[in-house]
This record gives C-alpha cells, structure tokens and sequence, in this order.
C-alpha cells in the first residue's frame, strides 16, 4: 500500500495515478476533499486494488498525527510513503518573517516525520519500505526568490539522510526526488507572480525558466512521477540516502 501526501494536484496527483498503474493499492491524502475524490476516479484498477482517500491539512501538524494514527490503527500498513508538500511563497529571505519559517517547517519536516513516524513500525515487520520525499533541486543549487523555500528543503534533506542511515538495516530505503522547473499549478504561480513584479508576460517567463535547462523545456508532472515509481519498486532496493533531481540536467552540482 502506496501513501501519497499532497496528491490532489501536481506531482503528488501524477504519482498516485502511476504508482496506481504499477499495481499498489494507494492512499491519497491532502486537504481538498472534493480533488481528491477526482483523482480517486482516475486511479487504475485492476478489480483487486482498494484505493483511499484520508482528508488532512498539513497546516495543522497534530491534526494529521491524530488522522494518521487512527488510520494505522486499523490495522493499514504502508509500505510506500511519498512525501509531497507544496511549497512556500517566494521572495527573498531577509523579507521572510519567522511566521514563514515556522510554518514551513511545520508542514514540510514535521509533518513528513508524523507520518514516517506512524508507517516505520508496519514496514519494519514487513521487511520492504521506501520513504520517497519530493523536495527541490534547490537542495544541491539554492534558487533566486525562494528563501524559506531554500532552507526548509535543505532541512528535509539532512533529515531524510539521517533516516537512511537508520532504517537501511530494516529493509527501508529513504530517498528524495528533486524536481526542476514542473508544468504544475505552483510553477504557473511563481509564473505570475514575477509577471507582476516585472511586467513580463507569464509565457516570456516560463520560456526562460525552459531554457535554463539543457532539454530546453519544462517537465511534465508524469516524468517526476515515472522516478517515484522507480525508487518505490523493488528494483531500486540498494538504492538509499540519494538526491535524484529530475531536471533535465539543470543543477550544475553534482
């Protein structure tokens, strides 16, 4: 069984729907009851999977431990977890006041930690668990505008290192996904927002965004899920406290 955070929309939709497609039963959860219950439609069903939806709001971090826990209570054992929070706004990090910070933390790193809190046990006794977390290519090349951004991704970075290292002995490998610049609802917001600072067109930006990246092109949300799947299969097994970004060759860090 497949748990996927952030999954009415973006990234967090198209992995569910691949992972889905591969044959996991799989649990979406975010805060939209109405998106989530339409991308439960699109899921693929082979009449054996069983598909669920848990309504959660990251914003609220002991909220989601109560939901979480009630629902491996239950007697659910997830043996995928992906972990896809949308992002904050941008700007510069000296305007970033410490609300922005704390909340970020909060739902990026906190509530990635709940929920690897409640699933480890089950994927121990299991002996197979894959903890897959969607961050940023800002991991390894911070990005211009996106301050608190920048830094709570790093946090969740080193955190998920630290847990490779723990739960590698157990069977469960624990691995982060780096996006580059994705066709998604947050990419066309940070889009806009510069169109407006600037006065350029919001399809001058995303060109330029485009070019920054060796394939001249942004990616699709399916190419971003296509590495999940991978990383959350058996054949990825000896693969663990890795950052793979998906960015068409655009961080220039190793």
């Amino acid at each position: 069984m497949a748990l996927v955070s952030g999954s009415s929309q973006g990234i967090g939709r198209a992995s569910a729907i691949a992972l889905a497609q591969a044959g996991m039963n799989v649990v979406l959860i975010a805060r939209d009851e109405d998106r989530l219950r339409s991308v439960l439609n699109e899921l693929a069903n082979n009449g054996e999977q069983q598909h669920q939806i848990l309504v959660a709001d990251f914003t609220n971090p002991l909220a989601l431990q109560q939901k979480i826990g009630a629902f491996i209570s239950e007697g659910n054992i997830i043996h995928v977890l992906v972990n896809n929070t949308g992002g904050p706004k941008g700007g510069p990090i000296i305007d970033a006041n410490i609300e922005e910070f704390t909340n970020t933390f909060n739902q990026h790193l906190i509530c990635n930690h709940i929920l690897a809190q409640a699933v480890v046990p089950g994927m121990k006794k299991a002996g197979f668990g894959r903890i897959i977390n969607v961050i940023s290519t800002s991991v390894k090349q911070p990005l211009p505008n996106l301050g608190v951004s920048n830094t709570i991704r790093g946090a969740v970075a080193n955190w998920s290192k630290t847990l490779a290292m723990e739960l590698g002995p157990f069977g469960i490998t624990v691995n982060n996904v780096l996006p580059g610049a994705t066709n998604t609802a947050r990419l066309n917001s940070i889009a806009s927002t510069k169109a407006e600072k600037t006065g350029e067109t919001v399809d001058h930006i995303l060109n330029e965004m485009a070019k920054e990246s060796p394939m001249q092109r942004i990616a699709e949300p399916e190419e971003v899920a296509a590495a999940i799947t991978f990383l959350a299969s058996s054949s990825a097994g000896y693969i663990n406290g890795i950052n793979l970004p998906v960015d068409g060759g655009r961080t220039k860090s190793l």
